[in-house]
C-alpha cells in the first residue's frame, strides 16, 4: 500500500507501523537494534520527554510484566497518576500504553504517527522504539506522576534506557533470547544489569548465586544501593482460592512479613493466582518500601486493595488466567525454561485426571530445554501462532515427539483449543501456552 496519501483511521494507521517498521515479533533478531541511537534522536525531536515524569525501571527474564502492573494498580489505588508502558501486547496495540489503568485513545495513536511520520522516515525507527517515544511523549503530554516502564528485551540497550528512574527493578536472571544477550546467565545478567543507573537504588528480586557478583559488581561500580528482595520477606501462610468454590485458582491468599523485627504481617489476596507470583510480590513490595522512603505515600491498604484487583485496574492478561471451568482451561505466557518450570508446578497442584495440553512457539528459539520439561503421560495439541516468527505445527510436533510427546497438530490455536476442550473429561485439565503470541489468540 502506497502511504503517501492515506485516511487517517487506527486500522490504516497500525498498518502503517507493522508495514514500515522493523517489528520484533514479525522479524525476530534482526528488528533488535544494538544502540540507543534512534531511540534518543526520536525521543529529542519529542522534546525529550522521559526526563518530564518520574519512573521506575523493571527488567528480568520472567516477571517483569506482573511485577509492572502490580506496581501500577497499588500507585494508581494511592492516588497517583500512573502511567504503564509493557509489551508486547496481547490484542490491542493500545495494551503497551495505559494511564491508569485505560488505554490510550485510537485518536492518539493516529495523532502521533500522523504528527511525526516524517520523523520515522527519517530516523527509521524499529517498531519498538517508535512505540517507545510514543508511551514517553503520552506520559508527558498526560502529565503523569509517576510512570512504570517496562523493558522490553534485556536491558543495556533496550530503548526505554533512557529514562533516569527513581528505582531500577530486576526481578530475575533464565534462559532466554540468548541469541541477543548471550549464551551464560552471567552474560544475560550483565545486559539487564545495564539499567543500573549512578546513585539510583536497585532491588533484585531473586538472589541467584550463579549471577549475584554481575549485580553487585555495577551497582559498586555506579554507586546505586542494592537490596534482594527475596531475602527481605517471608511468606507465613497460602491458600489458593476455596476448594469448593469455582473461584479455585483464582487468587491466592497469603501472609506476608518483612524480616524486620516488630513489623506485622500483611494479610493480602492477589488475584494473579500463580504461585510464582509470591516471589513478584516481594520484589513489588520492595519497590513499594523504596518509594516510600522517597516520599510517596503508599498505605498497606492501599496494597490490599490493589493487589486484590490487579487484572480490573490495569488490563492484564495471560498469567496463569483461567478461561473455563467446565473443563477447567487455564493459559500462562511463560515461554522459557524458568517460566514453565513455574507453569508445570502449579498444573501439579491441580488435581486432575488426565492433562491437555495445546502448545505453540516461534521458530528462533531454542525449544529443546522446554520440551525436555514437559511431562509424558498428557496428551498434546500442537498448533502455530499466527505470526510470521511462529514456528510450524508439524515441525514442533516432530521435535517433540524425540522428547516423547505425543498429540496432534491443529491449523489454527483456536481449533486446538476446541479439539482439547472437546476431548477432555470433566475431571481433565486442559492448558493453553508455549509462547506469549498463543495466548493472545484466546484471551
Amino acid at each position: 500500500m502506497d502511504y503517501g496519501l492515506w485516511i487517517m483511521d487506527y486500522k490504516t494507521t497500525l498498518n502503517y507501523l507493522y508495514s514500515q517498521l522493523p517489528m520484533f515479533t514479525r522479524d525476530g533478531p534482526s528488528a533488535f537494534k544494538k544502540d540507543l541511537t534512534n531511540t534518543l534522536e526520536l525521543c529529542k525531536r519529542l522534546g525529550d520527554p522521559q526526563h518530564q515524569f518520574k519512573s521506575v525501571h523493571v527488567a528480568g527474564t520472567n516477571g517483569k510484566g506482573s511485577t509492572s502492573h502490580m506496581l501500577a494498580a497499588i500507585l494508581q489505588t494511592a492516588g497517583y497518576k500512573t502511567g504503564l508502558y509493557t509489551s508486547p501486547h496481547l490484542r490491542d496495540f493500545r495494551e503497551r500504553i495505559r494511564i491508569n489503568g485505560e488505554m490510550i485513545t485510537q485518536q492518539h495513536v493516529i495523532d502521533f504517527v500522523e504528527l511525526h511520520r516524517s520523523d520515522f522516515e527519517d530516523i527509521k525507527p524499529s517498531f519498538f522504539e517508535m512505540t517507545v517515544g510514543m508511551a514517553f511523549d503520552a506520559f508527558a503530554r498526560k502529565k503523569v506522576d509517576i510512570a512504570i516502564v517496562e523493558v522490553g528485551l534485556g536491558g543495556r540497550l533496550d530503548s526505554t534506557n533512557i529514562i533516569s528512574p527513581l528505582i531500577s527493578v530486576i526481578t530475575n536472571i533464565g534462559w532466554d533470547h540468548i541469541n541477543m544477550l548471550g549464551n551464560t546467565l552471567q552474560l544475560i545478567a550483565a545486559e539487564k544489569a545495564g539499567i543500573i543507573k549512578p546513585g539510583i537504588p536497585v532491588i533484585i528480586g531473586e538472589y541467584q548465586a550463579e549471577v549475584v557478583g554481575i549485580f553487585k559488581d555495577k551497582a559498586k561500580s555506579e554507586n546505586a544501593p542494592i537490596s534482594f528482595a527475596s531475602g527481605e520477606w517471608d511468606i507465613l501462610a497460602l491458600e489458593a482460592g476455596s476448594p469448593k468454590s469455582e473461584q479455585t485458582h483464582e487468587y491466592l491468599d497469603f501472609k506476608i512479613f518483612r524480616k524486620d523485627p516488630g513489623l506485622k504481617a500483611l494479610d493480602l489476596r492477589l488475584d494473579l493466582a500463580g504461585t510464582y507470583q509470591l516471589k513478584n510480590v516481594k520484589t513489588v513490595l520492595s519497590a513499594v518500601e523504596g518509594l516510600r522512603q522517597q516520599g510517596f505515600t503508599i498505605t498497606d491498604n492501599h496494597i490490599r486493595r490493589a493487589l486484590s484487583q490487579v487484572k480490573k485496574l490495569t488490563g492484564l492478561h495471560g498469567r496463569w488466567e483461567i478461561l473455563s471451568h467446565h473443563p477447567l482451561t487455564i493459559c500462562d505466557t511463560g515461554h522459557n525454561p524458568e517460566g514453565i518450570t513455574e507453569v508445570l508446578k502449579n498444573i501439579e497442584a491441580i488435581p486432575h485426571d488426565h492433562l491437555h495440553c495445546v502448545m505453540g512457539v516461534v521458530n528462533d528459539k531454542d525449544i529443546s530445554k522446554i520440551l525436555a520439561m514437559l511431562p509424558k503421560n498428557a496428551t498434546y495439541y500442537f498448533c502455530r501462532p499466527d505470526i510470521p516468527r511462529g514456528l510450524n505445527a508439524e515441525s514442533l510436533n516432530q521435535e517433540a515427539k524425540s522428547f516423547g510427546l505425543h498429540g496432534d497438530t491443529y491449523p489454527s490455536v483456536k481449533a486446538a483449543l476446541q479439539a482439547a476442550q472437546n476431548n477432555a473429561g470433566k475431571d481433565d485439565l486442559v492448558f493453553v501456552g508455549g509462547s506469549t503470541f498463543v495466548v493472545a489468540e484466546i484471551v
